[in-house]
């Protein structure tokens, strides 16, 4: 996983500086001055800002904020649109305005060169593509922010895609997420309305989510773990893998020549199944998600391609979700209770599958889950939509402060996308029907015998490890307490502003009295008439003057722009 540092600590070398002053050129340059303003960039990275243009220009001024947004992100790179594809899928924290716009995020990344293929293949096989290949096409089918992919042909004559990492693309992230770290903890401190949210959580689950896509050996064992959990199911197909041939910057796996999901003019000239294809397509997405707790998290039409005989295959599982027990109970428990129409179970099962930063009011969170409930409890099953509604509990969480837990949020986009997807082969189809046999599954297992036995002997033993270890501990605390070692620590918050402020107020005192000193020594030089002299003046007083008025009016401007007169 990719290490985050504090930027305090590292953020003056030249790499941080020079993206991070690139980052406030793209922001200035799409209208976001007053965000700048608000966050202190300034206080952090006062060389160079000056010089910033902080005009954008007119056309760009006619577009709305989220447009504007959205060309940041894409203008800043890889980083940026892979959190802006994260964001999209954020209610809790942004607006929905925002969420349609940053959902338009596509990788518009030019492909790399053939030779930096050759040096990659260098570096991680000893080979170049034609040593290791029998044909290897130069020019890619595709390219993305982390990787491209070029069609190739084993000596065996197996057709395959291989999948090469984008060059530097690690050292380029690491730096971005320090700098998005940074950021994110200048919005806790200046933005109250983002406060509640927690921006640095969110940077650190991007990070995660980032350092496992960028390790092709991840997404290997990702595809090998899928296949095992389908290894006895015909209408669906997993790609063949060769892990001989891949490493954490290849992966080769077989060539899939189907049919994208969403063609539905080709589908149906192939004779394709649509309403058993859309039904068979979110069943498989349902028992991912409820039986296995291991699903594809970002199942989009360019991702399924329907094979002949109306069999699903999944492709590109660099994204994967994953859900214990415990994740698929609580939700189950929050849907059923939402159909049951149970205001009290549902708000249970509501503050179950979601993180809390502060007082909820539990009261009037079910009195709006209540609300909720009363739009869809009464309407027909085939009026409803998952995604409709998932959408409304997002909305509600957004509302009361909360934030669902990350692998939630990835299961209700998935369920969400795959509904899409069905709907567009069989607008007839049911979600919420076919999800109910998984769901009471889930209810009725937790009542099984075995299960049930396991979790009491399971609480047993961590009783009995509790209550051996218990004296022990006492009376360590015990010798400590004598021995006066007991330890305290205080988290000290808000300290860092207070020291940028203490610093800048120090140079600002220092300034002022090399100033001073510069105007007392230079009038001494004057009185002194020492030459040499111009119009009668001595020339090294006239040049001490010259340069503390300079330094002057840029001591008044730097006041003036910090708006502390």
């Amino acid at each position: 996983m990719f290490s985050i540092r504090k930027l305090g600590a590292i953020g003056r070398t030249y790499r941080h500086l020079n993206r991070y002053h690139r980052i406030l050129r793209v922001l200035f340059k799409y209208g976001f001055d007053d965000l700048v303003d608000r966050l202190h960039i300034d206080q952090y990275l006062e060389s160079g800002l000056r010089m910033i243009n902080r005009k954008p220009r007119e056309q760009i001024a006619r577009l709305s904020r989220p447009e504007r947004l959205r060309l940041v992100f894409e203008e800043l790179g890889p980083t940026f649109i892979k959190l802006g594809q994260l964001l999209s899928t954020r209610p809790d924290f942004i607006p929905a305005d925002y969420l349609d716009e940053l959902a338009k995020l596509q990788d518009k990344i030019p492909p790399f060169s053939y030779e930096e293929v050759c040096t990659i293949f260098a570096e991680e096989m000893g080979k170049s593509p034609e040593q290791v290949y029998r044909y290897f096409d130069s020019t890619p089918l595709a390219a993305a922010s982390i990787g491209q992919v070029h069609r190739a042909v084993l000596h065996g004559g197996e057709e395959v895609v291989v999948k090469v990492q984008r060059p530097q693309i690690e050292n380029i992230i690491a730096v971005d997420l320090e700098i998005l770290a940074h950021i994110a903890e200048l919005m806790e401190q200046y933005l109250e309305e983002v406060q509640g949210h927690r921006p640095s959580s969110i940077v650190h689950e991007f990070a995660r989510s980032l350092s496992r896509e960028i390790d092709f050996s991840i997404e290997l064992t990702n595809i090998e773990r899928f296949r095992l959990q389908f290894e006895h199911n015909d209408t669906v197909h997993i790609p063949l893998v060769y892990p001989q041939l891949s490493s954490e910057r290849l992966l080769v796996m077989e060539y899939i020549d189907g049919i994208k999901c969403s063609d539905v003019g080709k589908l149906t000239a192939s004779g394709a199944d649509l309403p058993l294809l859309a039904e068979r397509g979110a069943v498989l997405v349902m028992e991912q998600i409820f039986v296995h707790g291991f699903f594809h998290a970002d199942p989009h039409p360019g991702n399924i391609f329907i094979l002949p005989g109306n069999v699903v295959c999944f492709i590109d599982f660099g994204q994967m979700g994953r859900l214990s027990i415990k994740d698929r109970e609580d939700f189950t428990d929050l849907v059923l209770s939402l159909v049951a129409g149970d205001e009290r179970k549902a708000t249970r099962g509501l503050l179950n599958v979601t993180l809390q930063h502060g007082e909820i009011d539990q009261a009037l969170l079910a009195g709006d889950l209540g609300d909720m409930m009363d739009m869809y409890l009464y309407r027909p099953l085939g009026e409803l939509e998952a995604g409709k509604i998932l959408q409304d509990i997002l909305n509600l969480v957004s509302r009361h402060k909360l934030s669902i837990k990350p692998g939630l949020y990835l299961m209700m986009k998935a369920l969400a996308t795959v509904e899409g997807v069905g709907l567009v082969l069989d607008p007839h189809l049911q979600l919420i029907n076919l999800a109910k046999p998984f769901m009471r599954k889930i209810q009725y297992g937790r009542m099984q015998p075995d299960r049930v036995m396991n979790e009491m002997s399971h609480t047993a033993a961590s009783y009995l490890q509790f209550f051996k270890e218990m004296p022990e501990e006492v009376l360590a605390i015990s010798r400590q307490l004598r021995s006066g070692k007991i330890k305290m620590e205080f988290e000290h918050r808000g300290v860092q502003s207070l020291g940028v402020a203490l610093d800048r107020v120090s140079n600002r005192v220092s300034f002022a009295i090399v100033l001073a000193a510069l105007v007392i020594g230079s009038s001494l030089i004057v009185l002194s008439d020492i030459p040499p002299r111009w119009h009668g003046i001595p020339i090294i007083g006239l040049v001490g003057f010259v340069v503390a008025g300079v330094m002057g009016f840029w001591l008044l401007l730097s006041i003036i722009r910090h708006g502390k007169m």
